[in-house]
């Protein structure tokens, strides 16, 4: 498996491998945990919960353009050139509407910008950023990792 910096959806079957790599490389990986849900609550309690952030988010304050300029600075303060963030229990991203669209994009921006030498000061960060849709009836759940 090859981690490359972008957004990318994959299947269940995918997430070992992934977290084997991330492991070999010592690529530090951020594991949302949402229990299928995406909305903007559950969203942003993973968010709270797993993503290096700075500045914090408080628990009442759930603005989006404040959770992107927080997981930016937060994956920026952590100073390593690659991160992962993975999303094993998302839902199709084709599917993506109302709050988990907004989800997604801050995503993708984050992935952009923060890999840009002119927005960093000289210290680029390569995101990878998976989305696994959850486990449906005949896929099994991935194991943790």
């Amino acid at each position: 498996m090859v981690i490359d910096r972008g957004f990318r959806e994959v299947s269940g079957a995918d997430i070992a491998g992934i977290l084997d790599e991330a492991a070999r490389q010592d690529i530090p990986v951020f594991t949302l945990r949402t229990a299928g849900r995406t909305d903007k609550e559950a969203f942003f309690g993973a968010v709270r919960e797993t993503l290096p952030l700075d500045p914090p988010l408080g628990t009442f304050n759930m603005v989006w353009d404040g959770l992107s300029d927080s997981v930016w600075g937060g994956l920026h303060e952590l100073k390593c050139p690659r991160v992962v963030i993975l999303w094993p229990d998302a839902q199709p991203v084709a599917s993506a509407e109302g709050d988990y669209w907004i989800a997604l994009s801050i995503f993708r921006d984050v992935v952009d910008t923060i890999a840009e030498a002119r927005y960093t000061d000289g210290r680029p960060t390569q995101v990878s950023v998976y989305i696994a849709p959850a486990p449906t009836g005949g896929e099994a759940a991935p194991a943790e990792g």
